[in-house]
């Protein structure tokens, strides 16, 4: 009889070729800081990189994956984008052991590296190369899982690729209705209760005094990022010239991801208004204080927000990539249910202004993650990705 159940479980494994095709394209999809994609994968083939895999994560398994942050594709203008980029790897990697995991591939060890390791140590103990000469020089390893075939989660990868294929940045207008309080508080619990070491605290605005603070800050502050010359710059990069630039490039987004559909003549003049040299002249009669009432006025018509934080101020990479899989997670199950989310992450790329949201508001830890929920009025268009996003290299 346990032979027989073995067997079936077995033959429902997917070969691990095919299950990493399927996981990597659904967790290509996963949001990131200005879409900018930031992470990268590595199967460990050779026997140099099975070797150090097996002794960082201390288990003799049939596979062996890391996590890297590509460095060429991260955000560095403000000290804030470290923790959005490793968050946004820690979205991506859970959205793709969650698929591996609805395959068979189960995870037998997890070793997530030191954030404080010299890139160019590789960030593994011992210096040099340990996974060999196959390894990306511009990849910082972030974290390593040994894999082994055993029971299906109980979940469809068709299920999770197409919630990933459904899930949006909304930043148009959402519907005025409240989202009901049974929702929101099944989207506070996390999706495995007891799987983490390190909880996110979570927690929804709903009261009206609470959405008018936030949108009143948003009215004072928001306008610093705007006019930072560095972020703008950085911002600006990833600003398309329209949808045939976002497809050849495949990150970023364009003007009417931003603002909505326009006519030519305003995408136009707002190209114009936006440029760096621009804006920074702009600035100084007060441009980027209309461009964070505008952006106010959006959120204080929005029926929630939801806020999430680290339980310290100064995260661990494991709390960042934890957050980051709490973060899909909530995102996942949103989706679902029909709701739409738009980040505000303008509020928290400031030290002293994340400070003062969290003092205002009262949020405890650090806040890594603020966001609109709600039931948007009409479909947005779809972030676009690189021709490579789903791709990993074998090292």
């Amino acid at each position: 009889m346990t032979t027989r159940r073995t067997d079936h479980m077995a033959a429902a494994v997917s070969p691990f070729a095919q299950a990493l095709e399927t996981a990597a394209g659904a967790a290509a999809l996963s949001p990131s800081s200005h879409n900018c994609q930031p992470w990268g994968l590595g199967r460990a083939t050779s026997t140099t990189a099975r070797r150090a895999a097996a002794d960082l994560t201390g288990a003799d398994a049939d596979e062996y994956l890391v996590l890297a942050l590509d460095r060429e594709r991260e955000l560095t203008a403000l000290a804030a984008h470290a923790v959005e980029m490793e968050v946004s790897c820690g979205v991506y990697w859970q959205i793709l052991l969650r698929t591996l995991a609805a395959q068979g591939w189960t995870t037998a060890a997890v070793r997530v590296l030191d954030g404080d390791a010299d890139p160019g140590a590789a960030g593994l103990p011992g210096g040099g190369r340990p996974f060999g000469a196959g390894w990306p020089t511009a990849w910082t390893p972030l974290c390593v899982v040994a894999l082994r075939p055993g029971p299906l989660s109980g979940e469809r990868p068709a299920d999770l690729h197409e919630s990933a294929l459904a899930r949006r940045t909304h930043r148009g207008p959402y519907g005025r209705e409240p989202v009901a309080p049974g929702l929101l508080r099944d989207l506070e619990e996390p999706a495995t209760p007891g799987a983490t070491a390190h909880p996110v605290h979570l927690r929804h605005l709903t009261e009206r005094r609470d959405l008018r603070a936030f949108a009143a800050f948003v009215a004072r502050h928001a306008g610093r990022d705007f006019g930072h010359r560095a972020a703008w710059r950085e911002t600006h990069s990833f600003v398309r010239r329209d949808t045939a630039d976002a497809t050849a490039r495949g990150d970023g987004f364009t003007l009417e991801q931003l603002f909505g559909p326009m006519s030519r003549p305003r995408r136009a003049a707002m190209r114009l208004a936006l440029a760096p040299t621009t804006m920074h002249l702009l600035g100084k009669v007060g441009y980027h204080r209309v461009l964070a009432a505008g952006l106010a006025d959006v959120v204080r018509r929005t029926p929630a927000v939801v806020t999430m934080g680290f339980a310290g101020q100064a995260p661990t990479r494991a709390e960042q990539l934890e957050g980051g899989a709490r973060l899909a997670d909530y995102w996942w199950r949103a989706t679902r249910h029909g709701l739409s989310l738009h980040p505000i992450s303008i509020v928290l790329q400031h030290d002293d202004l994340r400070g003062r949201l969290e003092r205002e508001l009262s949020l405890p830890g650090r806040t890594f993650f603020v966001s609109r929920v709600g039931v948007a009025g009409s479909p947005a268009p779809r972030s676009h990705r690189r021709a490579d996003a789903a791709v990993h290299v074998s090292f």
